[in-house]
């Protein structure tokens, strides 16, 4: 078997100055666009953190945008090295679609706990009232956010629906008002009322002194004139303050012989 050792060489050489160049470039890129995703990800890292973006959250981001952007690059030096890679790019779309398909719920939920990780419209220990609950925000995860309510349920609400829906958020401005309504007999003397209720309001524990507790004369009913207290206060503080504001405010009125009037029906019997 006779070898032709001077074609061979030819054609490595052929072969050298053909893909040679386009190899070396291929490989510089590959070099670079690791150093480069590498610094990427490091600047992600110290937007997230600045962000306040919950750890987990964090990581799972980093890993992505690790794996999506070296897929693009290991892509772009394979077409640079001369390497068809049509088909390559059509069976990953194919696969990514199948994918986002069958994982349409979960990843619409993901994508609701990263907005609101970065928009944050509320926050853990929030008190919250959304899709029907009111509670205290106790764990922002991925694809949920878990609600703790006063009776001490735990709700779990997807993402996507608190992202997509209206929230409203007692914690925003730091403080709460406590408005309790109290019916007083027309014949009544209104500031007696007021001082009275006032004074129980300042009383209350963990009621704020700025805003300082107030009452006001909300409506004249058909049998009672309605006097509203109002008692701003942090709140985790709410509805302690509400019970004792109405516990106390009622027996402040009946020491000081202020009634409290109800609905009565007067039937006259006529023979």
């Amino acid at each position: 078997m006779n070898i032709n050792v001077q074609a061979i060489w030819t054609k490595l050489v052929e072969l050298a100055l053909t893909y040679g160049p386009k190899l070396l470039l291929a490989i510089v890129v590959l070099i670079a666009g690791f150093w480069i995703i590498k610094r990427l990800l490091r600047l992600t890292d110290i937007v997230m953190e600045k962000r306040n973006v919950e750890l987990s959250l964090r990581s799972f981001l980093k890993t992505l945008i690790n794996i999506v952007l070296k897929i693009l690059l290991i892509i772009s030096v394979l077409q640079m090295a001369g390497v068809e890679t049509t088909s390559f790019v059509a069976i990953l779309g194919a696969a990514g679609l199948a994918i986002g398909m069958a994982l349409q719920g979960s990843l619409s939920n993901f994508a609701g706990g990263v907005l609101i990780q970065i928009f944050k419209p509320y926050r853990i220990g929030d008190l919250i009232e959304a899709q029907g609950f009111t509670g205290v925000v106790d764990d922002i995860q991925i694809f949920s956010t878990k609600l703790k309510t006063a009776q001490g349920a735990t709700i779990i609400i997807p993402n996507s629906s608190l992202s997509n829906g209206n929230i409203v958020n007692h914690n925003f401005l730091g403080r709460k008002r406590v408005d309790i309504e109290f019916g007083i007999d027309y014949y009544a003397d209104i500031d007696v009322a007021k001082k009275i209720l006032t004074d129980v309001a300042i009383s209350a524990p963990g009621a704020l002194t700025d805003p300082a507790p107030s009452c006001v004369v909300s409506a004249l009913g058909d049998n009672s004139v309605s006097i509203k207290q109002l008692t701003y206060c942090e709140p985790k503080d709410y509805w302690n303050i509400y019970y004792y504001n109405i516990e106390k405010g009622k027996k402040a009125l009946d020491e000081a012989g202020i009634n409290i009037p109800f609905p009565q029906m007067d039937v006259h019997i006529k023979s």
